[in-house]
């Protein structure tokens, strides 16, 4: 295994173990701007988004701090794809030579 795949692994690992524990340590009071919301009585005039992938920190169907820590779980999944992708495709471009300031490396 490469440094650099050592580096990634540790730094899933680490992001995991943050997921999962937060669920534990996560405040069940409100946050600062629902907080003003409530204090303010504006609160009931708030709309629901569109659509919600994880409502409220949780997975649909399953209860208590599991379900959260598996969401935060979910959240990594997600960033870690989406920031694989951007890698990805930054990679390709620079590779393709898209990019006449930073030319390649011999």
């Amino acid at each position: 295994m490469t440094k650099r795949n050592s580096l990634i692994l540790v730094g899933l690992l680490i992001a995991g173990v943050v997921a999962v524990s937060s669920a534990w340590l996560a405040s069940s009071h409100p946050d600062g701007l629902e907080r003003v919301a409530e204090d303010k009585g504006f609160i009931d005039t708030a709309e629901d988004p569109g659509y919600e992938i994880l409502p409220d920190y949780t997975i649909p169907g399953i209860d208590g701090e599991i379900s959260t820590a598996l969401a935060g779980i979910v959240g990594v999944a997600i960033m870690l794809g989406v920031g694989l992708g951007a890698g990805y495709l930054l990679r390709r471009r620079s590779e393709d030579g898209a990019d006449p300031d930073h030319p390649q490396r011999a």
